[in-house]
């Protein structure tokens, strides 16, 4: 869910700019840095944002250029003439003169001479930033999507990975199994234990049925089967497809459990460092 995003619109003399930068994450955390005099459009901007993007850490920069200033001076000259007055009699009380630079720049800096008036914000500019923001968004999906089928197709193979360990697995099944009768039948020789052959052929087999991974197996065909309908079929997979990782995550735990043998076990190794990297790209994923 990685990407950038820039949309621009002009009103008048001004040329709003919105930028949006998204970043990895399975919820939407957005922050959006807008001027003050625009505060109005913050909250349509971020329901902009919200419902283009859906997930990731993005964060939102507005902007704006304008080809006049955005403020003017205005002099009170009612204001401006009474300081003058003053000062000149002050001086001349002091028997002080004061030249007319001299008075300006005094005068100029007392209070209420001077003040700025601040253009007001129109419609035209608040509509400006929202199709700017709409532009950004609808830009920086475009660049999720193109990178989410990379992402896929990866993802596929690495599926694809995972069921082929699942089937060298099923060499060793049978090797495993003569091996605990074996070492079963050794203990108890070594021991010298006398033993009921029907009753310790019962206990064999009820032992080696607990550790038995047909089901483990079939549930991970099916949830790789459904791993794979999905991210082709669905338009947003990302959350879905993190939900199957988990799935696929406690069969291959149980088939590592259940696996006391060491080739098993090193294809279960295999399996779980795939899905790690599975779980890890899902991430990237809308």
């Amino acid at each position: 869910m990685t990407g950038f995003g820039k949309g621009e619109a002009v009103v008048g003399d001004k040329k709003f700019r919105v930028e949006l930068r998204s970043l990895n994450s399975k919820q939407l955390d957005l922050s959006i840095k807008i001027p003050s005099k625009y505060r109005a459009a913050e909250a349509e901007v971020r329901s902009i944002v919200t419902r283009e993007l859906q997930r990731g850490k993005v964060d939102c920069f507005v902007s704006f250029e304008a080809a006049v200033a955005e403020t003017s001076a205005h002099i009170n000259r009612e204001a401006f003439k009474a300081y003058a007055e003053e000062l000149r009699q002050v001086s001349a009380e002091g028997g002080l003169t004061i030249s007319d630079d001299a008075l300006l720049r005094s005068v100029l800096r007392m209070p209420d001479v001077v003040t700025n008036e601040e253009r007001e914000v129109s419609d035209d500019e608040l509509k400006a930033i929202l199709e700017a923001a709409t532009i950004a968004a609808e830009e920086l999906n475009k660049f999720r999507v193109q990178e989410g089928a990379i992402l896929i197709a990866d993802l596929l193979k690495r599926i694809d990975l995972i069921e082929k360990y699942r089937h060298e697995v099923e060499p060793y099944e049978g090797a495993r199994v003569d091996v605990i009768k074996t070492r079963i039948r050794e203990n108890i020789e070594k021991l010298q234990l006398e033993v009921d052959n029907n009753r310790l052929e019962q206990e064999m087999i009820f032992y080696i049925e607990k550790l038995d991974i047909t089901e483990e197996k079939v549930r991970l065909d099916n949830h790789c089967n459904y791993f794979r309908e999905v991210a082709r079929e669905e338009e947003a997979p990302g959350r879905k497809l993190g939900f199957i990782a988990q799935e696929l995550g406690r069969e291959i735990n149980t088939m590592g459990s259940k696996s006391n043998e060491a080739n098993m076990q090193r294809l279960v190794v295999k399996m779980k460092d795939e899905l790690e990297k599975i779980k890890e790209q899902v991430l990237n994923i809308l």
